[in-house]
């Protein structure tokens, strides 16, 4: 199956592009490099270097590939970014979006794989574990752009008839996450911790994410190229983690016995999050197999690697 995956250079887009090579899929990458990197593009992959909002250009990128798949990974995924600055957080993933939508229906595309975030697009939900069925009611500019790159979907679906899954993600972790850019809070306290930095928890330790891990993500994008059509699925572990239990699990993992400093929590994040992925489990047929400890030790393991300390 040929396949083009937009952000195919960043954290999650180049995990998905390997592990679809690794299925002997035919795969494509665009990506702007404004975060992702070269280093983490297959060598097997077509790499182009394009923004999805140059529409021209993608148009021509997709004339040329005519994929089977678009999987788009491809977004300003920095909640605080989205905040500060809604305008650009707009322009890239809702614009984007319709863009790439766009070029997957003049190219004929059969299906549409679109990245959205269980985290972002519930707000403040009642009912945790959080169902697909619950009302989605964003806080943050970028919870908005990603519920509204959903609805584009179904327009699509409705007007040009492109077939569509969606998989709202979870907090997404592993390998690769960016220490900075990305904002991963993960490979932020693992990096400063392995260089024996202190590390701040914005509020008081207790507000919680449930963490996926990105090879788990990979497999759900693998399934969902055959499975679910026209369906929106949580993919996650249904289970919460604070944020000091973040901090401690990290610091066992990587030797660090300093405690944490403490910060005021920061406007546009969810105090409690946690996804219930029983319709993933059901039709898609995926359920997490990494847990979270043997994750952060991925994520302790790749970043004493990258620092040299291994």
């Amino acid at each position: 199956m040929k396949i083009l995956v937009t952000g195919g250079a960043g954290f999650i887009g180049s995990n998905v592009a390997d592990a679809l090579i690794a299925a002997g899929h035919d795969v494509a990458i665009v990506d702007n490099l404004a975060t992702g990197s070269l280093a983490n593009v297959n060598s097997s992959a077509r790499f182009y270097e394009a923004d999805i909002i140059d529409h021209q250009r993608l148009e021509e990128i997709l004339d040329a590939e005519r994929p089977d798949v678009v999987s788009h990974h491809a977004a300003q995924v920095n909640i605080r970014v989205s905040v500060a600055r809604p305008l650009f957080d707009t322009s890239v993933n809702v614009l984007g979006t319709v863009s790439v939508l766009e070029a997957s229906a003049l190219a004929g595309v059969k299906r549409f794989i679109f990245v959205s975030s269980g985290g972002a697009v519930y707000g403040e939900p009642l009912v945790i574990p959080t169902t697909e069925d619950t009302p989605a009611s964003p806080i943050s500019a970028y919870g908005a752009a990603k519920l509204s790159g959903e609805h584009y979907c179904n327009v699509y679906r409705a007007v040009r008839g492109l077939p569509f899954v969606i998989l709202r993600y979870a907090n997404v972790y592993g390998p690769r996450q960016s220490p900075e850019g990305e904002a991963g809070v993960t490979s932020i306290f693992a990096r400063l911790m392995l260089q024996r930095k202190p590390c701040t928890i914005f509020g008081d330790g207790s507000k919680t994410r449930d963490y996926v891990h990105v090879h788990d993500i990979a497999q759900a994008n693998l399934l969902a190229l055959d499975k679910g059509e026209f369906g929106v699925f949580n993919i996650a572990t249904g289970r919460q983690v604070s944020d000091q239990q973040v901090f401690d699990s990290l610091a066992a993992a990587a030797g660090y016995t300093e405690p944490a400093n403490y910060a005021p929590f920061r406007a546009g994040e969810v105090s409690r999050s946690a996804l219930d992925c029983t319709r993933a489990r059901e039709v898609l047929g995926w359920a997490p197999t990494i847990n979270f400890d043997e994750g952060v030790a991925s994520v302790v393991d790749y970043h004493r690697a990258d620092l040299g300390l291994a």
